[in-house]
């Protein structure tokens, strides 16, 4: 069994659910409380053991790749002024460890993946959707390696949603379960509630084996017209070992307006430096 060594990030999108912030800034570059959502994602990856980050971007991006490399002018002027450099840390990166590669056109979360395709070669690798942020000690991915290791093949993150939710997300056709992994048996991609297989959702975090991008390759066209991961995903069922994981860890959907309010809410509230002051706030409401 191959370790799994590599992480794609898909971060080519418009970010349209959160303009105009993002009308001339990477979505993935928005700030909760005081760092981007993207330096969470890559912090979720380092601690899983993820060697080569890969960024799946587009026209505009430039700041994700930036972001990580040093600043010599800032941290020339900070040094020179006598401040420490220590916030600075998460952002820096060691040589090699960030790659990027564009996606052309917006063809869909399946198309972004096998964008990475020549990057990945012949290893299982990780996908992170920055949009989710997981919160969990250890993280949502780490849980999932640690679960690879026991099983093999493909593992996918889910959830419980509402039924009436089933037609934003993947769906999984569940088998058999054994505490927070269950088998999976099928996956339809945006099903309507009443056509909905389970309330068993998929959620921003995979690990894959390298077949999947031969699938990918076809270009085959799902829901909204787009190279959907989940098809692809569906196709390697019953020949590859194929299970979900509920990981430990509260999920957020910073790509949502709301989502990305209460995350900022929650990681406030849970730091020693801002939490008191935010929970005056909030009563005093």
């Amino acid at each position: 069994m191959k370790p799994i060594r590599k992480a794609i990030f898909p971060v080519a999108g418009l970010g349209t659910r959160l303009l105009p912030a993002t009308k001339t800034m990477p979505k993935e570059m928005l700030t909760v409380v005081d760092r981007p959502l993207i330096q969470y994602a890559v912090d979720e990856a380092r601690e899983a053991g993820i060697e080569q980050m890969i960024f799946v971007t587009g026209r505009g991006k430039g700041a994700l790749v930036d972001y990580f490399d040093m600043g010599f002018e800032l941290e020339a002027t900070m040094s020179q002024a006598g401040k420490s450099l220590d916030p600075l840390a998460p952002s820096r990166t060691n040589f090699g460890e960030i790659v990027s590669v564009r996606q052309q056109q917006p063809l869909g979360l399946g198309h972004a993946v096998w964008c990475a395709r020549h990057i990945v070669g012949e290893e299982p690798f990780a996908v992170l959707l920055p949009d989710d942020l997981m919160l969990g000690k250890p993280g949502a991915l780490k849980q999932m390696v640690d679960a690879y290791s026991r099983l093999g093949g493909n593992i996918i993150c889910a959830q419980e949603v509402p039924a009436d939710k089933t037609a934003s997300y993947g769906i999984i056709t569940p088998g058999s379960s054994d505490g927070t992994t269950t088998e999976v048996r099928g996956l339809v991609e945006k099903p309507r509630p009443e056509e909905a297989p389970s309330t068993l959702a998929v959620v921003g975090r995979y690990i894959l084996q390298p077949e999947v991008m031969t699938i990918l390759e076809r270009g085959e066209r799902g829901a909204g017209g787009e190279i959907q991961l989940t098809d692809g995903m569906a196709q390697l069922i019953d020949k590859q070992p194929f299970h979900a994981l509920k990981v430990d860890a509260v999920r957020h959907d910073c790509g949502d307006k709301a989502g990305f309010v209460i995350a900022n809410l929650a990681i406030a509230l849970d730091r020693p430096d801002l939490g008191p002051r935010i929970q005056e706030y909030l009563a005093s409401r």
